[in-house]
């Protein structure tokens, strides 16, 4: 059995630098993980690829022999993946050893793990090749700045989560370039009565009840949880990925190495 994480989120949420982070932390500790790039417009890496959708389809081909459109070409491109699952996909994973630790870059196209189902149905297919997988879902923290933007990055982590049907985290990325810590961290794990007192303070009252519904769901789906991210700690990385690990249970099943040992003769 394989493990994996699935990195979404929003274009610019800090994705592939989280990926860069995450390989060498890993490197530093001596932990061995591979990462494999999913986005067909993808141009420069920060860290070694193992495995890259552009060796199948890359979207500047897509743009320039059917005259789309660069989301359009992006939907395209995933879906020529998908039906080569069988195929190509296949064949790179046997590479792989069972119980390797796959990191999938992400492309952050948004409708991809909200409502089309390209994704939903790769998740399947790791499924069946006995991967535990689970969703890391990055917002970037800057983002964060007030409840009604909080509250949207809530409902596209909550469609990404009903959608995939995954173990889910969720991680505010950025946190080395916020200013005032304290304004993001006020989110972090807020009430969700506490929610709805700002939204009605920042919004006319007819919207009164649309509030109490919307911060009733996110309370409801627990979504009210984000760990921070700071990759210039290498304590904060690891509490990430400790989380991770925990969600896919990586670790629990490794068989425990020990150092043959031969007691001297006795003169």
């Amino acid at each position: 059995m394989g493990f994996a994480q699935l990195v979404i989120g929003p274009a610019g949420s800090g994705k592939s630098t989280y990926c860069s982070g995450l390989y060498q932390h890993c490197e530093t500790v001596g932990r061995r993980i591979h990462m494999v790039n999913l986005d067909p417009a993808a141009e420069h890496f920060s860290y070694p690829v193992s495995t890259d959708i552009r060796e199948l389809i890359s979207l500047d081909d897509v743009m320039e022999e059917l005259g789309m459109g660069p989301n359009g070409g992006l939907i395209y491109c995933m879906e020529h993946l998908e039906d080569n699952l069988d195929d190509w996909l296949d064949e790179q994973l046997e590479n792989y050893l069972d119980d390797d630790y796959l990191v999938f870059d992400c492309p952050g196209q948004i409708e991809l793990f909200t409502h089309v189902p390209v994704l939903r149905n790769f998740v399947e297919y790791l499924k069946r090749k006995n991967f535990t997988v689970c969703a890391v879902y990055l917002l970037d923290s800057q983002f964060v700045s007030d409840v009604t933007k909080y509250i949207s990055g809530c409902m596209a982590s909550l469609s990404a989560m009903i959608q995939l049907e995954l173990p889910h985290i969720n991680i505010l990325s950025k946190m080395d370039l916020v200013s005032n810590k304290k304004d993001v961290e006020d989110y972090l794990n807020p009430e969700a009565q506490v929610l709805l007192s700002q939204l009605n303070r920042q919004m006319a009252p007819r919207f009164h009840k649309l509030n109490k519904a919307l911060a009733e769901l996110v309370d409801d789906y627990n979504m009210v949880n984000y760990i921070p991210l700071d990759l210039r700690k290498e304590s904060s990385i690891q509490y990430v990925l400790s989380n991770i690990d925990n969600c896919i249970q990586y670790g629990e099943d490794a068989d425990l190495k020990v150092r043959d040992f031969i007691p001297e003769e006795d003169d």
